[in-house]
C-alpha cells in the first residue's frame, strides 16, 4: 500500500520534470540560433592604448582609456596562471564550459541565504559576458551565459580562451588585462611577478575595486591570502612557497605610472597631435608614435633642469610646511588619510610629521619612521624654532618633504616653486633630442617650451645686433657706452632711463666687447642708428611673431614675448650659417599591425629654401656669440673645455627671467628659469647664474665624445687689423668684416678658407 502512495508523487515529480526538461531543451532551440558569433573572440582586437616612445625604443608614454598589453599564453608565467585557477576556476581544464559542481554549490549558497544570487562563473563564462552580455544578474542573462560559454569552448581551445581573459578581464586603476595590472600595480612585466604579487592580481577579477591594493590594502592582504592558500590547496605551492608568499607585505606603486626616461610633456605633446589627427581612434588603435628624444640626452635634461631648480630653490631658503593635518590619533590610517593628497616628486618624498623639536624631526610614510637629524635640518632650522609662526613651523602634523642623499642620510627639502624650461635640438635636422616643459608635470602640466611668453632679456640683443650687420656695422664698430634718456614716443610709454646690468659704463667700445658683456646701452644705440621697424621686420627671417616685439627701443632689451621653442629655433639660423631649421618632435607613426602611417620630413641645414640671413652674417654673429664664452657673461661655460660654443645669456628687468640660449654647431640647447607669475628670482639671479648652470650640465652630457666643429670662413669675408686700446681687448688684433664693409686703410686680407681648422663630420 505504501509503495502505492510512495509511487505517486514520484511519477508527479518525474513528470514535472520531464516537463521541466522539454521546456528547457524548446528555449534551448529559440535561443541557441539567436546567441551572437564569436567572430570577435577568433578575431581578438581589443582596445590598444597610444603609446609613445623615444628614437632608440624607451617607453615614455600611455595614453588610453583602457590601460592594456596584449601577450600570448605562451609568455604567461606558470605561477600567475595557477594564481588565477586557483581563484576563479580551478577545474578550467576539466569542463565543458560550465562547472557543475559549482552550480550545485551556488545554488545551495543561494537557498541558503533566501534568494541573493551568487554566481558560479568559470572562465568560460566570464569571457562570453565580458564580450557580449551585461552584468545583471538575471535568470535570462544566465541562460545566455551559460549557452555561449559551450558556444565558445566548442570553436576554441583552452589556452586561447585563457590567453582572451588574461588579456580582456579588467583588473581596477583602469588596467585591463594581467599585463597592464602589472605595470600598474607593481611596475613589473609579468615574467616578474613573485607568487605572492600573482596571488594579489589573480584576487581582483572578482571586486576589482574591494580588492584594490592601492585604495584597500587590508582587504587586498585578505584576498591575496585565501588565494595563497588555494594554491597550496591545490599543490601549486609548498609549505615554505607558502609561508615565504603569506610574510611578504604588498608593495604597490602609488604613484602615476613611471616610466625609464622623464618625458612626461613630450608625451603630452604627442597625445594632442594625435587626437587631432585621429580623434575617434587615437586610445584604441595601438598607435605606436617614436619621438625625435634620446634617451641619454632626455635624461641629462632632467638632471640638470631639476638641479638648477634645486640649487636656486636652496639659495633661497625654506617656505614652511605644505600644509597641515590634524592628528587626533596616531596609526598608519591616520597618517594614510594625511599624505592622501601629496603625490612623491621624483625623490622628493611626501611625509606627515609626527613629533618636531630643534635636534630632531620624526616623519611617516608608507608605513615606515624615519628620523632627520643633524645636518638634514640646516636647511629648515628656523622652521623648527618655536618662535616660529605656527604656519611656518615644522610641527606635528605638518606635511613637509623628505629627501635621501647618496649615503642614506634624510634631510628636509622642499617642492620648488619657481619653474625651468629646456629644449635641445639638432641643429641640422630640426629633431628635438631632449625637452623639459617644467620641474614636474605631475605637478604642473603647463609645458613652458612651448606655452610660456616670456620676455627674452638680452639673449634676444643677437638678432639686433644681426640686423646691425645689414646696415653697414661690423664687430669692430666703436659705440658709446654711455647712459641714455629715451623719450616716451620711442618707448610706447613713460620716459625710459634704461642702465646697464651693473650701473657701469665703459664709454666707447667695440660691438663685439659690448656684446660679450652684454652692455644695454649699446644695444638701445645700435638699434636705434638702425631703426626699429626695420628691426621688427628683420627678426621674422628668424620665426619671431612680429607682434609681440613692438616697434620701440626697448626691443633692444628683449621687452617682447617669445617661447624657448622660437628662441631654440631662432638660434639654428647662428649655428647652422644662416638657415633656420624647423624643430619637430614626431619620427614617425605607427599602426597596431606595424604600419607606417607617418613620418617626419625634416628639411635638412644646407637647403636653399631654409637660407634666412647672410652666410656671412651668421659667420660674424657666431664669432661674437663665442667671445660671450670666452670672455664675456658667459665665461663660466669654458669649463667644458671646448672652442665651439656660443651663446648669449639673458636677464630681464628685476631679475625675472633668467635665460642661457647657447650652441654647438651640432646642437642648439635653451634654458630658462622663472616663477609662473612673473615676479623677481631675488638676489643676483641674472641668466649666468640662475639659467648657465642647467646648459652646462646638459651640454656636459650631450657633447660627450662628441668632437670639436668649427664653422668654415664663408666668401666674402676679409681680416684686418684693428686698435681696441681700452677695449677690454689687445691692441692690434685681427678682426672679421664683410669685404664690402672694411674700414678705410685697414689692409685686406681675403679669406675663403677655415677660421680655425676643418669642418667636421656633424655628430
Amino acid at each position: 500500500m505504501w509503495l502505492r502512495w510512495l509511487a505517486f508523487p514520484v511519477a508527479v515529480l518525474a513528470g514535472i520534470g520531464i516537463i521541466g526538461a522539454a521546456i528547457g531543451a524548446f528555449a534551448l532551440l529559440l535561443a541557441y540560433p539567436n546567441l551572437p558569433s564569436i567572430e570577435s573572440l577568433t578575431d581578438y582586437r581589443p582596445k590598444i592604448p597610444l603609446r609613445v616612445y623615444t628614437a632608440d625604443g624607451v617607453l615614455i608614454g600611455e595614453f588610453g582609456e583602457e590601460r592594456r598589453s596584449v601577450v600570448k599564453i605562451e609568455s604567461v608565467p606558470e605561477v600567475l596562471k595557477q594564481a588565477i585557477l586557483a581563484a576563479e576556476d580551478e577545474r578550467f581544464y576539466q569542463h565543458t564550459g560550465v562547472d557543475y559542481i559549482g552550480v550545485l554549490r551556488a545554488a545551495y549558497s543561494n537557498l541558503s541565504q533566501g534568494g541573493k544570487m551568487q554566481g558560479a562563473s568559470t572562465i568560460t563564462m566570464q569571457v562570453a559576458r565580458n564580450f557580449f552580455l551585461s552584468r545583471e544578474k538575471t535568470v535570462t542573462r544566465k541562460l545566455y551565459e551559460v549557452l555561449l560559454a559551450f558556444k565558445i569552448e566548442a570553436g576554441l581551445s583552452k589556452n586561447q580562451i585563457l590567453e582572451i581573459y588574461i588579456n580582456q578581464i579588467f583588473l581596477g586603476q583602469r588596467a585591463y588585462g594581467f599585463a597592464a595590472a602589472a605595470q600598474v600595480y607593481f611596475a613589473k612585466s609579468l615574467d616578474k611577478l613573485t607568487a605572492a604579487e600573482a596571488a594579489v592580481l589573480a584576487g581582483l577579477p572578482k571586486a576589482p575595486s574591494a580588492y584594490n591594493p592601492v585604495v584597500n590594502p587590508s582587504r587586498a592582504k585578505q584576498r591575496q591570502l585565501y588565494v595563497l592558500r588555494r594554491m597550496r590547496e591545490l599543490g601549486y605551492l609548498n609549505e615554505a612557497q607558502l609561508a615565504e608568499a603569506q610574510k611578504l607585505p604588498i608593495v604597490v606603486k602609488r604613484e602615476g605610472v613611471e616610466y625609464p626616461v622623464h618625458a612626461e610633456y613630450v608625451a603630452e605633446m604627442v597625445r594632442q597631435m594625435l587626437f587631432e589627427r585621429y580623434p575617434d581612434e587615437v586610445y584604441s588603435r595601438g598607435f605606436r608614435v617614436y619621438t625625435t628624444l634620446r634617451k641619454t640626452d632626455q635624461n641629462a635634461a632632467y638632471a640638470a633642469s631639476r638641479k638648477g631648480v634645486l640649487d636656486y630653490d636652496r639659495r633661497h631658503g625654506y617656505r614652511g610646511p605644505e600644509g597641515f593635518f590634524e592628528l587626533k590619533n596616531g596609526g598608519d590610517d591616520a597618517y594614510d588619510d594625511a599624505l592622501q593628497e601629496y603625490s612623491d616628486s621624483d625623490d622628493l618624498l611626501a611625509a606627515v610629521v609626527v613629533e618636531a623639536n630643534a635636534k630632531e624631526v620624526r616623519v611617516w610614510r608608507r608605513g615606515e619612521t624615519f628620523v632627520i637629524s643633524g645636518d638634514g635640518l640646516k636647511f629648515a632650522a628656523h622652521a623648527l624654532d618655536e618662535k616660529t609662526a605656527p604656519g611656518k613651523r615644522i610641527r606635528r602634523g605638518a606635511i613637509i618633504r623628505i629627501q635621501q642623499d647618496e649615503k642614506k642620510h634624510w634631510s628636509i627639502a622642499q617642492l620648488p616653486a619657481v619653474q625651468t624650461a629646456l629644449i635641445s635640438v639638432n641643429s641640422y635636422d630640426g629633431s628635438v633630442r631632449a625637452l623639459i616643459g617644467g620641474f614636474d608635470f605631475n605637478q604642473n602640466k603647463y609645458n613652458h617650451v612651448t606655452q610660456a611668453w616670456r620676455q627674452p632679456g638680452s639673449s634676444f640683443k643677437p638678432f639686433i645686433y644681426s640686423a646691425a650687420l645689414e646696415k653697414g656695422f661690423t664687430p669692430a664698430t666703436i659705440i658709446n657706452d654711455a647712459p641714455v634718456v629715451v623719450d616716451p614716443f620711442l618707448t610706447g610709454g613713460l620716459v625710459w632711463e634704461p642702465k646697464n646690468y651693473d650701473s657701469k659704463y665703459d664709454g666707447p667700445i667695440s660691438m663685439r666687447t659690448a656684446l660679450a658683456h652684454s652692455k644695454n646701452m649699446v644695444a638701445i644705440r645700435i638699434l636705434q642708428s638702425i631703426g626699429t621697424q626695420y628691426a621688427q621686420d628683420y627678426i621674422s627671417r628668424f620665426g619671431f611673431d612680429a607682434d609681440k616685439h613692438p616697434p620701440y627701443l626697448t626691443m633692444a632689451l628683449g621687452a617682447g614675448s617669445v617661447t624657448p621653442w622660437q628662441m631654440a629655433r631662432a638660434y639654428t639660423v647662428f649655428a647652422t650659417g644662416g638657415y633656420k631649421i624647423e624643430p619637430y618632435v614626431i619620427q614617425r607613426i605607427v599602426d597596431d599591425r606595424g604600419n607606417v602611417l607617418a613620418e617626419g620630413q625634416p628639411v635638412p641645414a644646407g637647403d636653399p629654401s631654409l637660407r634666412v640671413i647672410d652666410p656671412r652674417n651668421a659667420f660674424l654673429m657666431d664669432s661674437m656669440l663665442q667671445d660671450v664664452v670666452r670672455r664675456g657673461t658667459a665665461a663660466r661655460a669654458n669649463s667644458l673645455g671646448r672652442k665651439d660654443l656660443a651663446g648669449k645669456t639673458g636677464t630681464t628687468n628685476d631679475l625675472v627671467d633668467a635665460w642661457f640660449t647657447g650652441y654647438q654647431p651640432g646642437i642648439v640647447a635653451i634654458a630658462w628659469l622663472g616663477f609662473d607669475q612673473p615676479h623677481k628670482l631675488g638676489g643676483n639671479e641674472t641668466g649666468a647664474v640662475a639659467a648657465l648652470p642647467i646648459w652646462i650640465d646638459y651640454m656636459a652630457k650631450a657633447l660627450q665624445d662628441v668632437p670639436e666643429v668649427h664653422m668654415p670662413v664663408p666668401e666674402g669675408i676679409v681680416t684686418a687689423t684693428v686698435s681696441d686700446s681700452g677695449n677690454k681687448l689687445p691692441d692690434n688684433r685681427m678682426e672679421y668684416f664683410y669685404q664690402e664693409n672694411l674700414p678705410p686703410a685697414a689692409p685686406a686680407e681675403p679669406k675663403s678658407g677655415l677660421r680655425e681648422e676643418a669642418p667636421q663630420t656633424p655628430p
